[in-house]
């Protein structure tokens, strides 16, 4: 007959094989990044400790508009772009919105919960995450250095092939109402 066994649930006999676990980096980086069809516009690191305030977004944004005028000169000429940005206090706060409205900035505005409809939601940042997923970094500008040459090594033509994507997003976003469209 078998013999009998008994385990002790509490501690057990033989010590279980060691997983890996992957730590956290210490080490954060906060992009921001403006972009449209042709590549990136502008791009910038928040200093280390900066808190992301509405006086903090004004200033990034006095920069962008000047990123704008010699990237892209026609559509600084015509005031033909257009800021996407989600709905953050800070971006909807009355000293960045007055400082839009100031400089004729037109701008499309995020609906809450969708960042199926932001293109850096759905393009750029998991672009920079499968590149950068898994890799340990040293220090600050290693982090910087590489998402910038991730940054510049996307094509134009995969930037202009996104914002088409992004149209076909808000218009299904559009045929169904404002209501979450799973599938895009």
């Amino acid at each position: 007959m078998g013999r009998t066994v008994a385990f002790d649930c509490f501690r057990p006999t033989s010590s279980r094989p060691k997983k890996g676990r992957q730590v956290r980096s210490k080490t954060k980086v906060m992009l921001m990044e403006f972009f449209d069809s042709e590549g990136i516009v502008h791009r910038e690191y928040a200093p280390d400790g900066q808190t992301i305030n509405k006086e903090f977004c004004a200033e990034v944004l006095r920069r962008l508009r000047e990123s704008v005028r010699p990237k892209r000169p026609e559509k600084w000429r015509d005031g033909d772009w257009i800021l996407h940005h989600d709905s953050a206090p800070a971006h909807t706060s009355r000293l960045v919105q007055q400082f839009l409205a100031k400089h004729g900035t037109a701008q499309l505005q995020q609906p809450p919960d969708s960042p199926d409809l932001a293109p850096s939601d759905f393009f750029l940042f998991p672009r920079l995450k499968i590149v950068l997923k898994g890799h340990r970094f040293e220090a600050t500008e290693d982090i910087k250095r590489n998402s910038t040459k991730t940054l510049l090594d996307i094509l134009k033509e995969e930037f202009a092939k996104c914002f088409q994507q992004w149209q076909k997003r808000w218009a299904k976003f559009v045929a169904a109402e404002g209501n979450y469209v799973e599938d895009n």
